[in-house]
C-alpha cells in the first residue's frame, strides 16, 4: 500500500514510531539521493548533515563554502546530539544523512539510541569525484577509516547495521531499498523511488558547491561504470581506501541479481 495514500494517525506505527534513523557516509556516495528518496515518505522528516559545522570547527579543515556551514549551523556537536539528533520530532521517522567523519571528537554513546546505516562507494570511483571540491584528500575526507571504526563499534555493542554500497544501490533501487527499510523495520514505500528535479528545503547551505546532479535528477540514476582514473597524486590515498571498503562491503546489501 502506498503510504502517501494513508492517513499516518491511522497508521499502525507501532515499529517505527520515534526512529530515529542515521546514514553514515562518505562524500559522492549518492548520499543526498538517498536523502531525497526518503523526503518522499510521508511519514518520515528529513535532516542534512546536522554535525558538518561541529566538524568544520572541530578541525579547523577547509571545504567549500566552510564560513557559510559555521554561521548557518551550531557548532557545538554534543548539543546537536541532545537537541537535533536525539531531540523531539514531529513525524514518525526521522532520517539524517550524515558524513562519517563528523563523528570526530564526539563520544559516540548516543548512537546506542539511533538505527545506524552505513553507506560506502568504491574509492577507485569515488575519488576521481571528490578532487574537484577537495583538491587533496586525505583518509580522513574519504569517511572510509571512520566507517570501518564504527562498523566495528556498533558490533561491539550488538548492533548490526546495513551496509549500503553505491553501486548496488544504483543496480537495483527497489530491491536494494526494501532490504534496507525491512533491516531499519519500517514499511518500503514506492514513492522513495522517484522525487521532483528541484531541490529540497532540507537541503544544507553548502548545496550549490556538491548538488548539481540531484538537482537535475527525478530519481537513482541507472549505474554507470566511471572510467575516470584515479589522478596521479591521489593513488597512495587509493589504496587506503581499498582496505577499508573491501571490509565493509563484506556486509553490504546486494542487488538482485548481484553485481560482479
Amino acid at each position: 500500500m502506498d503510504i502517501k495514500a494513508m492517513d499516518i494517525k491511522a497508521m499502525d506505527i507501532k515499529a517505527i514510531d520515534g526512529r530515529r534513523i542515521c546514514l553514515w557516509s562518505g562524500p559522492r556516495n549518492v548520499s543526498t539521493a538517498l536523502m531525497y528518496s526518503f523526503a518522499q515518505r510521508s511519514d518520515t522528516r528529513v535532516i542534512d548533515e546536522p554535525l558538518y559545522a561541529h566538524y568544520l570547527a572541530h578541525t579547523g579543515v577547509d571545504h567549500p563554502g566552510r564560513q557559510e556551514v559555521l554561521e548557518a549551523q551550531d557548532q557545538n556537536g554534543e548539543r546537536v546530539v541532545r537537541q537535533v539528533i536525539l531531540g523531539s520530532t514531529e513525524r514518525p521517522v526521522l532520517f539524517m544523512k550524515q558524513m562519517a567523519h563528523h563523528l570526530e571528537g564526539l563520544d559516540w554513546k548516543f548512537l546506542r539510541q539511533t538505527t545506524n546505516v552505513l553507506l560506502i562507494r568504491d574509492p577507485a570511483e569515488m575519488l576521481p569525484s571528490l578532487v574537484h571540491q577537495i583538491p587533496n584528500p586525505t583518509l580522513r575526507d574519504t569517511g572510509l577509516d571512520m566507517q570501518r571504526r564504527l562498523l566495528q563499534q556498533l558490533h561491539a555493542w550488538g548492533q548490526r547495521p546495513p551496509v549500503l554500497e553505491a553501486r548496488q544501490l544504483l543496480l537495483d533501487p527497489p530491491g536494494v531499498l526494501a532490504q534496507l527499510c525491512e533491516q531499519v523495520d519500517i514499511p518500503f514505500d514506492d514513492a522513495m523511488l522517484s522525487w521532483p528535479a528541484q531541490p529540497l528545503p532540507e537541503d544544507g547551505v553548502w548545496a550549490p558547491h556538491w548538488y548539481h546532479n540531484v538537482h537535475r535528477s527525478t530519481g537513482f540514476q541507472p549505474y554507470r561504470a566511471k572510467n575516470v582514473p584515479v589522478p596521479p597524486h591521489v593513488e597512495p590515498l587509493l589504496a587506503s581506501c581499498a582496505a577499508c571498503y573491501r571490509e565493509l562491503y563484506a556486509h553490504a546489501l546486494l542487488a538482485t541479481p548481484p553485481a560482479p
